[in-house]
């Protein structure tokens, strides 16, 4: 495992990371958690992502009993939470001062810790001025509950923001976003984003590399497998979009490279996003230690991606975004 820099920080996070988006407190309980984990550790991965809508904070309390139970030296991890949709009422939810507060002690008691060493702003919020989600994840930061703050699913502009409103007023801006990113998804990261890396020292910590299955090759025969995540409900809707035609037809012409570098698509696609300069850790999901093993072993297919191999790939998915337009 490769540990790298979160952006232009001083914080080290595994090349591969794991998340609980959808798997602590609906799939996993505390006792599955705790072999997930520590089959993560056992392979080198040191970064651990949360938040509070995952399973109505019931992934928080998950983990963190596990973590506790395992007896994990707290320094030796690196947990993050992410705040935004923290309940029903019209002050539980966004990113005014009042709920980025109160939403990261509720946090803090769920994972039983006493801070979390990144916290992101789950989404934007248009209805709260800018100015008041900085100073307010500032506040958290000054009090010693996490130590840097970040965004997902932010716009360039937004984030440019941000800083813009950090640097006027001497405060710390965020130093991660948090996008989806695969080989189907990438205009945010290799497009829009490219300002922010240089600007403001950005890092990435991506998720969904597999596209929620769809680049291991599973439903390539048009199932949807009963343990899958398009089974859940919920996510019925999103395979009709998921599963067309021409994105399995692409997996399909993704399958000879793979075969060629002796690999699974799996480990391909999960190397293909890490191999990426500006992605801090690709954050994967299992609910399987056969699967986590099998994820971990993508850090090895990194060095097989050589240029020609890049160059077959993208010639199957033909998904690279046009860079910015020169006029010169």
């Amino acid at each position: 495992m490769q540990y790298n820099n979160l952006g232009r920080s001083g914080l080290k996070v595994s090349q591969l990371s794991y998340g609980a988006w959808v798997t602590f407190g609906t799939q996993l309980d505390v006792s599955n958690a705790k072999s997930i984990l520590q089959c993560c550790r056992d392979n080198g991965v040191n970064f651990f992502d949360n938040a509070e809508t995952y399973a109505s904070g019931r992934a928080e309390e998950i983990m963190g009993q596990a973590i506790r139970e395992l007896g994990w030296k707290r320094s030796d991890v690196v947990v993050s939470t992410k705040i935004f949709w923290g309940g029903a009422g019209p002050n539980n939810s966004g990113l005014s001062r009042k709920h980025i507060i109160e939403g990261t002690k509720a946090s803090l008691k769920r994972l039983d810790m006493e801070y979390v060493d990144l916290i992101y702003c789950h989404r934007p919020d248009l209805e709260t001025p800018m100015e008041e989600t900085v100073r307010a994840m500032n506040y958290v930061i000054d009090h010693g509950w996490a130590f840097y703050w970040g965004t997902s699913e932010w716009s360039a502009q937004q984030i440019t923001e941000a800083w813009g409103v950090a640097r006027r007023l001497d405060l710390i801006g965020p130093i991660v976003e948090q996008p989806q990113y695969n080989l189907f998804h990438r205009h945010k990261v290799e497009s829009d984003y490219l300002p922010l890396y240089n600007n403001y020292g950005i890092g990435l910590t991506t998720w969904s590399p597999l596209a929620c299955g769809v680049l291991t090759g599973k439903y390539n025969k048009g199932d949807i497998p009963p343990d899958s995540r398009f089974a859940l409900e919920g996510y019925k809707d999103d395979a009709k979009e998921a599963l067309a035609e021409d994105v399995l037809n692409k997996v399909n012409g993704l399958k000879p490279i793979a075969d060629e570098l002796g690999v699974p698509l799996s480990q391909l696609a999960l190397a293909w996003c890490a191999a990426n300069p500006n992605v801090s850790s690709v954050i994967t999901g299992a609910t399987k230690e056969s699967q986590i093993q099998e994820n971990m072993k993508a850090v090895n297919v990194i060095p097989l991606l050589t240029p020609p191999v890049m160059e077959k790939i993208e010639a199957v998915v033909q998904s690279k975004p046009k860079g910015p337009a020169s006029y010169r």
